[in-house]
């Protein structure tokens, strides 16, 4: 006994020892290790005092770490200013802000990712799963009642055998479900208070229909199949809080409505948003967009809008090449949004292309300058070798090579069979070449058979002239094996650049939200 009081009381000096703000353990790396022995269960924020998304995530992480802390659990919350800890970010590879880890019983290697969502909720119960059981059990009304309460959505399950097939079925469910609550009952007076029959799970949430009753066979696949079609709202609006949601579900076809939420028709447009959605539930996401919102000019840009031309609907497919899909009718009408979204189900939708108009002085300069609607009718001259860069405007490596691409513009502009060209893909989009990084560069040889041909050499005069000299074949490789160095064009890469602060400007090629 005595041995054990020792023990405490030295655990309760090593915690006095690591300072708190706001309920939130403050940590360096004199006091990391330390803090690992203390609490056995940490999630850990790399931040950087500068970054505004940091500081937009500070007051849910507070909260949740006051959640936490007056459970008396052994889960913790604590921050790193990767800024000035920069031994411990880089240890831990922090390449952007905010980067959260979990340390799971006191283990420094291997922490786990933190993948939910950046709301208080969503922070305990990711936590209280990855430390807990997969669903808690639930004794009485008070306790079901307390968990659909203290919860955006909750799932339970109702079974009065709690050893049953179905009811194991039910537990593993849950293992899989990271950001949802789940509980589990057999008691009577539970079953009679939620007007529950039989056996069966229920999905309670404070939105839309506010609870779903699960119908169909039992078996994980259906379950999640049901959790994942009914735990977001009909319609759902892009912030860098239900961003982890937008993009971790199955759905990957979004409709978005871009709209400014100041606009005096804002619910009206609204309204019709969400009653069109009612017949799409689990197949399209529906989600709007504030469009006066300044980390959302790069989404609108994606898409080839502006602020003055909202509000506007467009639609997008996740999928291994995305494909985006524009309304003939602007209108927003519910009826209209329904034509739309009824016409891409069944695959009557062609998808849309942005592209410039064609400039008076394309041709002037040594380095020709394209857009979607003269692409076709240069790249694929059959008279003619042309060498294209596709480019973004606002990337550092673009612009690093921009004056030796016009040298190489330079030194053959009197070659009649070479053409040195350039295209802005953020406002540009043409079928036959799909631009996932920038610079990617592109050499469209001479005749009929449209072949494409990835340039992977050295970015150097010399070696670009080697390769042009060799018609393609120095430096050349196969389409689709593209140089992954610099910046990504992406729809899940734009939406992360809006959530996430990369402190060497740099994005990798797989980042996910």
């Amino acid at each position: 006994m005595l041995k054990l009081l020792i023990v405490c009381a030295l655990a309760a000096i090593s915690a006095a020892d690591i300072p708190e703000e706001e309920d939130v353990l403050v940590l360096k790396k004199s006091n990391f290790e330390e803090a690992l022995k203390t609490y056995p269960n940490i999630l850990v924020e790399f931040y950087a005092p500068w970054c505004g998304h940091c500081k937009a995530l500070a007051p849910e992480y507070a909260k949740a770490a006051g959640m936490l802390k007056a459970e008396s659990t052994d889960i913790r919350l604590a921050k790193v200013d990767a800024t000035e800890e920069s031994e411990l970010a880089q240890e831990f590879g922090v390449r952007g802000y905010p980067t959260i880890k979990f340390f799971k019983g006191g283990e420094k290697e291997n922490p786990k990712e933190y993948s939910a969502g950046r709301q208080a909720d969503d922070i305990v119960n990711w936590l209280k799963k990855r430390t807990g059981p997969a669903a808690t059990t639930l004794s009485d009304v008070t306790q079901a009642e307390s968990l659909i309460a203290d919860n955006e959505v909750a799932v339970i399950g109702f079974f009065k055998d709690v050893e049953s097939e179905d009811a194991k079925v039910f537990i593993k469910t849950a293992e899989a479900v990271d950001d949802i609550p789940f509980g589990i009952v057999s008691n009577d007076a539970v079953f009679s208070k939620f007007e529950v029959a039989k056996d069966g799970v229920v999905l309670f949430k404070k939105f839309d229909e506010g609870r779903n009753t699960f119908d169909g066979e039992i078996s994980k696949e259906n379950l999640l199949n049901f959790i994942k079609a009914n735990q977001l709202p009909l319609v759902i609006e892009f912030t860098e809080q239900t961003a982890p949601k937008i993009f971790g579900g199955e759905i990957k076809s979004h409709i978005l409505m871009f709209v400014p939420k100041t606009a005096t028709d804002f619910q009206e447009k609204m309204d019709q948003f969400k009653k069109a959605s009612e017949g799409f539930k689990g197949k399209i996401l529906f989600i709007f967009i504030d469009s006066d919102v300044d980390d959302n000019q790069r989404i609108l840009e994606f898409f080839g809008l502006k602020k003055e031309e909202c509000p506007a609907i467009r639609l997008i497919t996740l999928e291994e090449e995305m494909t985006k899909y524009k309304p003939e009718n602007s209108e927003i009408t519910a009826e209209n949004i329904i034509t739309f979204c009824t016409d891409f189900t069944e695959g009557k939708l062609k998808p849309h292309l942005m592209s410039q108009d064609i400039p008076e002085d394309w041709d002037k300069n040594p380095v020709k300058v394209l857009v979607g609607k003269n692409f076709e009718e240069v790249a694929f001259d059959p008279a003619k070798n042309v060498f294209v860069e596709f480019y973004a405007p606002w990337c550092g490596h673009c612009k690093q090579l921009a004056p030796i691409w016009d040298q190489l513009g330079e030194k053959f502009k009197d070659k009649a069979n070479i053409v040195v060209a350039k295209m802005d893909s953020t406002v540009n989009e043409i079928e036959a070449v799909k631009v996932h990084s920038f610079p990617t560069l592109k050499f469209f040889p001479a005749g009929d058979d449209r072949k494409v041909i990835d340039y992977n050499g050295e970015r150097t005069l010399d070696g670009f002239t080697k390769f042009l000299e060799s018609g393609g074949k120095e430096g050349g490789a196969p389409a689709g094996d593209e140089d992954e160095e610099s910046g990504d064009q992406d729809y899940t890469i734009i939406f992360h650049l809006s959530c996430t602060h990369l402190p060497d400007k740099k994005i990798e090629r797989k980042i996910l939200i």
